[in-house]
C-alpha cells in the first residue's frame, strides 16, 4: 500500500531570501510539514487496524485527525510549488482574466488574498481556489488545515498563516510576511493549476 512522502523543495531552502529565510524554510519544511506527513500514514496505519478488528469506536477522532494532516500535507505541497525566487509581478493570459472576471481587478483580488490571510483566526491559511460548480475563482479562510472549506473547491494559490511560516522572522507583524508573499508568487504554477482544475 503507498504512503504519502514528504517531497523535496524546487529550490534549496535559501532560495527565498530575503523574503523568508533558510532557516525558517528548512523547520517549516523538514519538521512541520514532515510531522504531517508522518501523522497521515501514521493516522492510515490506525484506521486499517480498527478495519482488521472491527472496532469503531475511535472512528469519529481517527477520521479528524486525517483530514488535519492530510489537509496540512496537501497545502505544504501547494504552498511549495507556489513560490518561486523569480515569482512575483501579476498574472497574464487564462488566469490574469479569470481573476478580473471574478474579482473585478487583480487589486482587488489581491486585497481580499491579503485580508483573508492577514485575518485568518489563530492558524490557518488564505486560499486563491477554483470552485467547479459556479465555475469561478473564490477566496477562502482555511481555518488549520481543513475548516471553512467549500466542498469541492480546489486551492490554487495557498498563503500559509501559521505562526511556524513566519514568526522567527516576521515576530507578530503576519500582514508584512503577507505582502512578501507576493513577491514569490509563482504564476505558471498557478495557471497550470487553473487549468488543471478546470478540466477535471
Amino acid at each position: 500500500m503507498s504512503t504519502y512522502q514528504l517531497p523535496d523543495l524546487p529550490d534549496d531552502y535559501a532560495a527565498l531570501e530575503p523574503a523568508i529565510t533558510g532557516e525558517i524554510l528548512e523547520l517549516h519544511h523538514s519538521k512541520h510539514h514532515a510531522t504531517y506527513v508522518k501523522g497521515a500514514n501514521d493516522t492510515l496505519d490506525k484506521l486499517d487496524e480498527a478495519r482488521s478488528k472491527e472496532q469503531f469506536g475511535a472512528l469519529v477522532g481517527l477520521e479528524k485527525t486525517l483530514a488535519f494532516n492530510l489537509s496540512g500535507h496537501v497545502l505544504h505541497s501547494i504552498f511549495w510549488n507556489n513560490l518561486s525566487p523569480d515569482g512575483g509581478d501579476r498574472p497574464d493570459g487564462e488566469l490574469g482574466s479569470a481573476i478580473d472576471e471574478h474579482f473585478g481587478s487583480f487589486d482587488a483580488f489581491r486585497k481580499q488574498l491579503t485580508t483573508a490571510t492577514a485575518t485568518v483566526q489563530g492558524s490557518g491559511w488564505g486560499v486563491l481556489a477554483w470552485e467547479p460548480l459556479g465555475k469561478r475563482l473564490i477566496v477562502e479562510q482555511v481555518y488549520d488545515h481543513h475548516g471553512n472549506v467549500g466542498i469541492g473547491s480546489t486551492p490554487l494559490l495557498v498563503f500559509d498563516a501559521w505562526e511556524h511560516a513566519y514568526y522567527l522572522q516576521y515576530r507578530n507583524v503576519r500582514p508584512d510576511y503577507v505582502e512578501k508573499l507576493w513577491d514569490l508568487v509563482n504564476w505558471n504554477d498557478v495557471a497550470a493549476r487553473l487549468t488543471a482544475a478546470k478540466n477535471a
